[in-house]
């Protein structure tokens, strides 16, 4: 069989959205910010920027090949990086462009990574995104572009642990999400369909975990500004079952860089998690 490759790439966009405070009070009370400002819709959540990128991040998958969706078994939100070039401030706009970046083969399957720009209403880059889809069981895909920046969890950094949190993910957790994100995805909510992505259990979108990880672990360094955020990374390990208490353990790497990984029902779900603040 010849390889997969893909033929064209294309910058998508514009996709207008705007950093609405009451969507972002009501992010906020899906993933369990307990951030007064943010409740309150008047500071942005550093994985906020998100909700305002999946036509982008629709558009962006239409350039892969259909027969790379064909040989798949599936596909799975396999990393999220966010980069935040400034502070982001409540009613403001936000245009999202978007494209494929990197494909690369792993054991696993293929990784495919988008390339996520969002600009201000002043034509000035304010967010990067680089969301990578894992291609399960698909080897045949040529290597393209170069890969994100790591953020792999450093050796050094268990020397230095700094603490855990605990959260209860209760079972309405993915309804919640689903109400702010529009992500209605069957395998958050219907057994059999869990059961057919190959899981015994509902569990909660990959992307509430992150901003709930995010929070966490910016309650155990003491940053109670949103703003201060300059980056947050994370590798998803396994899925997050709903009806189970999620516990971040965090590290430090510098006195402006962390690193964190997080545990649900005995699984690690969170792996190579880096939180970096902004000087």
């Amino acid at each position: 069989m010849s390889e997969i490759k893909v033929d064209r790439v294309s910058r998508h966009g514009l996709f207008p959205g705007r950093l609405d405070p009451e969507h972002i009070a009501a992010y906020a009370a899906a993933t369990g910010d307990e951030t007064a400002a943010v409740l309150a819709g008047e500071a942005v959540p550093a994985v906020f920027p998100v909700i305002v990128a999946f036509r982008a991040q629709q558009a962006a998958n239409g350039d892969l090949p259909a027969a790379a969706w064909r040989q798949a078994r599936g596909g799975v939100h396999g990393e999220h990086d966010i980069v935040l070039h400034r502070p982001l401030v409540p009613s403001e706009s936000l245009d999202t462009w978007s494209a494929i970046s990197a494909v690369r083969t792993t054991r696993a399957g293929t990784q495919v990574v988008l390339h996520i720009e969002q600009f201000d209403a002043h034509g000035v880059l304010a967010v990067e995104q680089w969301w990578t889809t894992v291609l399960l069981g698909l080897h045949r895909m040529a290597d393209l572009g170069s890969m994100p920046q790591s953020h792999r969890f450093p050796d050094s950094a268990r020397n230095n642990p700094i603490g855990s949190a605990t959260q209860h993910l209760d079972q309405q957790l993915a309804h919640h999400y689903a109400e702010v994100s529009g992500d209605w995805s069957a395998h958050h909510f219907d057994f059999e369909a869990a059961q057919a992505s190959g899981f015994d259990f509902v569990f909660a979108h990959g992307l509430s975990t992150m901003a709930i990880c995010t929070h966490r672990v910016r309650g155990l360094v003491g940053v109670g500004d949103p703003g201060r955020v300059r980056r947050v990374a994370v590798r998803f390990a396994s899925p997050t079952p709903l009806g189970a208490h999620l516990t971040v353990n965090t590290y430090g790497i510098n006195e402006r860089s962390f690193a964190f990984e997080a545990t649900c029902a005995g699984a690690t779900t969170i792996t190579h998690g880096r939180l970096e603040l902004r000087a």
